[in-house]
This record gives structure tokens, sequence and C-alpha cells, in this order.
């Protein structure tokens, strides 16, 4: 529940943490008898969207997508077609994510959730301070020319510090930064078994076996490989070291 609610938060942040108020809901289907009871209603109908848009504002917001590219990469350089399962690779990747993020959640948590239910402070000030953590977290990871490349479409002037810095530029700014961790990874994860591809089409070539698959040759052999260097935990170890 704690999850749920700092991403709900969030995700308020795309329409102004200033103009947007979360309102009590009522469902009954009467029509409105003032024009602020339509607000009101209107206002119940976008944060009922917020919640169904809120899990792919996470996956944005998170390391999910560094690890299922990754992954995505490392199924394809060993050439096992649907091994591992894909509902498998975006578990594994969602485990991470969570290990990854709880300490930023714990933080976003006791500095704006708690206090603002205790009713200590404002819902202005425990959005901002539910979202530093979150903030913090997202622009140590995003390089300075993604983050200058969406500044410079919103015509921002270059921030003194990261307060400056509104969530809906820090947001784009770190998906395609993560993007291009995740492929450079990729690239550096494909190399090794690309040489082995390289080396298994050479010799069968060389005995005149033209007509056989390489693939099917040099798959025990990058399985093998994977298995003696203790793949997993080493792709795993170098993953989570990446993330500052």
């Amino acid at each position: 529940m704690r999850t749920v609610f700092i991403l709900f938060l969030l995700s308020l942040s795309l329409f102004g943490a200033d103009s947007v108020t979360v309102p009590t809901m009522n469902f009954n289907l009467s029509a409105p008898d003032s024009p602020q009871q339509l607000v009101t209603s209107l206002n119940v109908l976008i944060v009922l969207t917020l919640l169904f848009l809120a899990p792919s504002m996470v996956l944005a917001m998170t390391t999910f997508t560094r690890f299922v590219i990754v992954f995505g990469f490392l199924r394809h350089a060993l050439g096992t077609q649907q091994t591992p399962p894909t509902q498998l690779m975006v578990m594994l990747a969602l485990v991470l994510t969570i290990f990854i993020m709880e300490p930023v959640g714990q933080k976003a948590y006791d500095a704006g959730i708690e206090p603002y239910i205790k009713e200590k402070i404002s819902y202005e000030e425990a959005f901002t301070k539910a979202s530093e953590p979150f903030k913090n977290f997202m622009i140590r990871n995003t390089r300075e020319k993604d983050l200058a490349l969406f500044l410079r479409i919103r015509k921002i002037d270059n921030p003194k510090n990261i307060a400056e810095v509104p969530l809906s530029v820090v947001i784009p700014s770190f998906v395609i930064s993560e993007l291009k961790t995740a492929f450079e990874i990729g690239f550096l994860l494909f190399l090794p078994f690309l040489v082995i591809d390289m080396v298994v089409a050479s010799i069968l070539m060389s005995m005149g076996m033209m007509m056989l698959p390489p693939v099917m040759i040099s798959l025990p052999f990058k399985i093998l490989v994977f298995v003696l260097v203790d793949g997993w935990n080493l792709l795993i170890g170098n993953l989570i070291a990446s993330i500052k």
C-alpha cells in the first residue's frame, strides 16, 4: 500500500502539484447541482485515470527498463529463443527493481507520506518531500546530455540545483539514459557469444559443412560457457553495481 500511495502522488506531478487536489470519492449517479460538484466528479475521473497509469509510470521511474532490456539481449545472445520464458525474465526484472528501489521508497514514505497520513503536513509539502528521493535517484542515473536535451526542448534555463528541475523533465531524461545504458551493457554482453558463433562458423566452413546451421552447434558451447563463469551471478552483480 505504501508503494501504491507514493506512486499515486508522483503521478500527479505531470499535472502540477499545486493545481491538483485529492477529492473524496462519491459514486452516486446523480446530476450535479453546482459547478463545484461537477469539478469534483471530474477530479475523481482524473484520479482513477492516474491510478490506471501508475504502474507504467513506475516502470519509467525505476531501473526496470535497464533490467528487462539487458535480459532480452542475453536471451538473444545465447540464441535460446524463448528460454528463459518472457514471463520469468519480466518477473526477475521486477524483483530486482523492487530490491533496488525499496530504500528510495522507504525514504519517500518516511519523509512525505507518513507525516501526511498523520496530518502533520499539507498535501503540497508531502508531495515535494515524497518525490525528492525519487528525483535524486533518477538524476544520479541520468546523463547530463539527456537532461540538457529536455531542458532545451522545454526552453528552461539551466537550473542551479536539483530542486529547480521539474519532475516532468527528469522522467523522460532518465528513461532515455536507461535505454542507452541498457544497450551499452547488451552490446558488451553480445561480444563473447558472437566470438563463439564466429569460431564455430569458421570451423564448419573449413570442414565443408556449410549446410549445417552454426547456431545449432554453438548453442551448447555458449550455454556451457555461461554456466561455467556463473553468468547469472556475474550479470546481476554488475547490473546492480552500475546503478548509482
